[in-house]
């Protein structure tokens, strides 16, 4: 009887984690950066999720040895496009040479 009980409790939690790690269509891309100052970096991307789905991205600026000099966490709200381009403002520690996207989740 344990041994039943328990595979239905593994079963459900298969389950439920597989529906919770859905991706929505999450995706982004890169596609510019420009460097304002020594203090800031602008960073411009496009990310795509499912419409009506709420989506975060982490944006980064790194140095010349890519070492992270600035760090900002941008919300999508829901949109009924599916597809965004987004500019974002990074502040910085020291002067970046560039500027990404580290990454973007569903919350």
């Amino acid at each position: 009887m344990a041994a039943a009980a328990v595979v239905v409790v593994f079963a459900a939690w298969v389950v439920w984690a597989g529906l919770d790690q859905s991706s929505h269509g999450l995706d982004s891309t890169d596609v510019g950066y420009q460097v304002v100052s020594d203090h800031e970096t602008v960073v411009h991307s496009q990310v795509s999720v499912d419409p009506g789905t709420e989506a975060k991205c982490a944006v980064q600026a790194l140095d010349k040895s890519y070492s992270i000099v600035g760090w900002k966490v941008v919300t999508l709200p829901p949109s009924n496009e599916r597809t965004r381009s987004i500019t974002t403002p990074v502040n910085t520690t020291t002067r970046g040479v560039t500027g990404l996207i580290h990454d973007c989740w569903v919350p």
